[in-house]
């Protein structure tokens, strides 16, 4: 391995330590900027401001406001009169601040403030009474404030002004560059980090010995937390550059008192919700822990059941698990129901109208499903068949290898997987070979089949012939014996069926074996006696035809027969009339 010299290591960390204070500098340079704008914006109002009515606004300011009206003027078109006549004051700029000035009309009690002989501003008792002052000090007031907000008004459009706005606008550009940049740079250090402590000092998520989240998932995780972190962070310092470039400047000031009531509304907003909604969210937190442990307990009681360790009378292993998984739903439904009405926005028509909406469309899709669901309730309590039982439902047979609430699987002697829906499966009949093998001191299966022969045949040697061919099969039990019953007597031949026993019924890949192996025997034991196994009508006409039986168990000195005839047999014909040869009496 390669050394570092330890002079470049200290120019590593020197660099790093400036890069840090320089990244530090912007961003506190940035905060204390927004901090300041915040402040600015949210200023405490004065009395005039904090009272109802139409403002009278100069620039996206409200200087104060108008809550009466006078005569036929509404005090809605006064506070827009009122904010016209000041805006026009403050752009002429010829007109002296010290111009305006208070003059009481005692005629009319009224107080005005004016510019020369032009009304800007008519005080009447009735807003004075509004605010609980006194006509004159009214005027006085409204006198301060419009003089403060034309002295800004004018002042913000000044060169000097202008030129400090851009040299602010740079200098928070580049703070903000700097801000991004040190961010994206202490993003990028911490999910580093976060790889590196892997397994280390970040672990995998345990409960009760089991590992539930390995740890580089806990490690992504939080390197999302990270992510989103920065996210916001942007967001943040994007919204207070607009605000803050945007009200150094006089057009574009009134902009950035939105922009920042908007986001103090927000964030109001959603504080207050959060904080109203923490009784809800205590109580949903409850419930969820308590579901949880209930949830565990009857789990753990049904595994024990599923292992034997508890027994109930009555009560079979193999209901242990569906039935956990019923109770677990009705358990989770009940609490879902329990905790809806505390959600955000449960009591809201369109959540309502939403819920509705789902419920129709489950309702109305899931009929099959319900039928389903039901059907292998049934199933699983009928105890029609369990998981590995050989059986033969409608057309299919094979072994069961998977049952479900909706659908059952089952598994051919060919390898071939086949799923039936529960509820077909309840509208047929099944038959289960495996339930008298698992059950004790059952009688093992019958496997059975049937042979035709003909009526000359003697049926106490074909018997004989049949109980060996069935003795001489693997897998047939010697004890019980097979025995042989006639089924019926048809017009050409008599049908025999074969019984034997066999205890292997519960393997699929051995019962297609045991019945070719049967008939295999019965092939060989009927050809040894001299038995043949052919279509009867075949036999009734075969006069002269060679035998079927194989040669090898055909005598040496046997000869085919050819065909019979009789000869004396003859068909009558009448002589021809001869006149001259008269027919004998």
């Amino acid at each position: 391995m390669q050394s570092i010299p330890l002079g470049s290591d200290r120019l590593h960390f020197n660099r790093m330590g400036k890069r840090l204070v320089i990244n530090l500098l912007g961003i506190l340079l940035l905060l204390v900027c927004i901090t300041s704008s915040f402040a600015h914006a949210q200023s405490p109002r004065s009395s005039l401001e904090q009272s109802k009515g139409y403002p009278v606004v100069l620039q996206g300011e409200t200087l104060f406001q108008i809550e009466t009206g006078v005569a036929s003027f509404p005090a809605s078109f006064r506070a827009r009169v009122i904010s016209e006549r000041i805006e026009t004051f403050a752009k002429e700029s010829q007109f002296d601040i010290d111009m305006l000035q208070i003059v009481d009309n005692e005629q009319t009690q009224t107080s005005d403030i004016r510019v020369g002989n032009d009304v800007v501003v008519t005080i009447t008792p009735a807003d004075a009474n509004v605010v609980g002052l006194t006509r004159q000090a009214l005027a006085q007031q409204y006198l301060e404030v419009i003089k403060e907000k034309v002295v800004d008004f004018r002042q913000a459009y000044s060169l000097r002004n202008l030129i400090v706005g851009a040299i602010l606008t740079l200098v928070i550009t580049i703070a903000l560059i700097i801000s991004v940049l040190s961010i994206n740079w202490g993003v990028i250090y911490i999910n580093q980090k976060l790889k590196d402590w892997q397994g280390t000092r970040i672990r995998g998520f345990r409960l009760f010995r089991t590992e539930l989240i390995h740890a580089d998932r806990v490690a992504d995780f939080f390197s999302e937390l990270v992510n989103l972190s920065r996210l916001a962070a942007f967001i943040l310092l994007l919204v207070g550059y607009a605000s803050l470039t945007l009200s150094f400047f006089p057009w574009t000031k009134a902009f950035s008192r939105q922009i920042f009531s908007y986001l103090g509304t927000a964030a109001y907003t959603l504080w207050e919700n959060f904080v109203g909604y923490i009784p809800n969210l205590f109580f949903i937190v409850l419930i969820v822990v308590i579901t949880a442990y209930i949830l565990r307990l009857i789990k753990f009681i049904f595994t024990e059941i599923r292992r034997s360790a508890i027994v109930i009378p009555g009560f079979y292993p193999e209901w242990a698990r569906p039935t956990y998984n019923l109770m677990r739903f009705a358990i989770i439904a009940f609490a879902a129901i329990i905790v809806f009405p505390y959600l955000p926005g449960s009591n809201s028509p369109a959540f309502q109208g939403v819920s509705i909406f789902l419920g129709v469309l489950f309702s109305l899709g899931s009929s099959g499903a319900v039928a389903n669901f039901v059907a292998g309730i049934i199933l699983t309590y009928s105890r029609a068949f369990v998981i590995g039982d050989r059986v033969k439902i409608s057309e299919t047979i094979g072994d069961v290898i998977e049952k479900t609430l909706l659908v059952t699987r089952i598994n051919t002697p060919k390898n071939v997987i086949v799923t039936i829906p529960n509820s077909m499966i309840l509208g047929s009949h099944i038959i289960n070979y495996s339930n008298t093998v698992r059950s004790e001191n059952a009688p093992p299966l019958i496997v059975h089949t049937t042979i035709t022969l003909g009526y000359d045949v003697p049926w106490r040697k074909v018997h004989t012939v049949l109980i060996e061919a069935a003795q001489a099969t693997e897998h047939i039990l010697s004890d019980p014996a097979p025995f042989v019953l006639q089924t019926s007597l048809d017009d050409f031949y008599v049908s025999y069926e074969l019984n034997a026993y066999t205890d292997k019924a519960s393997k699929a890949s051995l019962m297609p074996r045991i019945y070719s192996a049967l008939h295999q025997n019965l092939q060989d034991k009927c050809n040894e006696a001299g038995i043949e196994i052919l279509s009867p009508h075949y036999s009734a006409v075969r006069d002269g035809n060679q035998l079927t039986v194989p040669p090898d168990y055909i005598p040496k000195e046997y000869v085919a027969p050819g065909f019979r005839m009789n000869s004396s047999s003859q068909f009558f014909h009448p002589p021809a009339h001869n006149p001259d040869n008269p027919p004998q009496p």
